[in-house]
């Protein structure tokens, strides 16, 4: 089945409701088999062009994964990227900020881990945590230290959304570009993996008892959602909501949207120029010695 990547894209200027958009949809491959082949082709294909990218040297690439608890946001990254260099390739997992960061405003964490030119950067969660669970638990606002007339709740969230479109427009035009991925889970599918992760040992580790007590929001955070990518998804940063239902699935599709985008860009190796050349020709006549 052919992947399009407009069939996932969160189209721009319009809302987007997520309990009309699929969490699962048809099988992508056939076998396991064969999605293990379509995988390591995407992957082959994404290492490949990554080398150029790195070579090329011209723009950077920001991946931005969002999702709830267990959506398989690791998973993905993890197996879309297992191909590519890790001299070209950054990835930052942003948690609770720390005292510094919350001195600053709320882009200046994330705004440094950016990546440069020629390298791509994946952020998992990312500064839209700050419209997603910020605005789910007000309290976390409240304890920000901002000034009480910027904590107007009707107010504040338009004016993030407006600052982080300002930002991405600004990277925009100085050569990254913006892939973000919401990976769309089901409830009934993340109270299954909950249950894998309590039932199978060795996945203990990924459970913790916040896990249920956000979960106890699910539709605060779809509303969260929804106006976030609404107000965010454009045509230079689109956002792509993958349905997560199907692991195998959600990773077929975000390689292909990864893949697509690198070969837009329509790069080429570096050509040497005249001195270049003769110095590679000196070098070949020393070595042929």
């Amino acid at each position: 089945m052919k992947i399009d990547a407009d069939d996932f894209r969160v189209p721009a200027g319009k809302r987007i409701s997520l309990k009309k958009w699929p969490t699962l949809v048809r099988p992508l491959y056939k076998s396991k088999e064969q999605y293990q082949l379509l995988l390591a082709g995407q992957v082959e294909q994404l290492s490949a062009l990554q080398r150029l990218h790195y070579a090329s040297n011209r723009y950077a690439l920001l991946l931005i994964f969002q999702a709830m608890d267990a959506a398989g946001k690791d998973g993905a990254i993890r197996h879309v990227m297992s191909g590519v260099n890790p001299q070209g390739c950054q990835v930052f997992s942003f948690k609770h900020p720390s005292a510094t960061e919350l001195d600053h405003d709320f882009l200046w964490r994330t705004t440094r881990s950016l990546p440069e030119r020629g390298r791509i950067g994946i952020f998992n969660r990312s500064y839209y945590e700050e419209v997603l669970i910020v605005r789910v638990h007000p309290e976390i606002l409240r304890s920000q230290g901002l000034p009480p007339e910027l904590l107007d709740e009707k107010t504040i969230w338009r004016k993030r959304y407006r600052s982080i479109v300002d930002l991405e427009d600004h990277l925009h035009r100085n050569g990254t570009r913006i892939i973000k991925f919401f990976l769309h889970l089901s409830p009934e599918e993340q109270r299954k993996r909950f249950l894998e992760r309590i039932d199978e040992p060795n996945k203990n580790w990924k459970f913790s008892l916040a896990d249920i007590e956000e979960r106890k929001f699910w539709k605060q955070y779809m509303q969260a959602y929804e106006e976030c990518m609404s107000a965010t998804s454009t045509r230079k940063a689109p956002w792509y909501a993958v349905p997560a239902d199907n692991k195998e699935n959600a990773r077929l599709i975000i390689s292909k949207i990864v893949v697509d985008t690198l070969e837009g860009l329509r790069m080429a190796y570096p050509k040497p120029g005249a001195e270049r050349r003769r110095e590679l020709q000196e070098i070949r006549k020393q070595l042929l010695k």
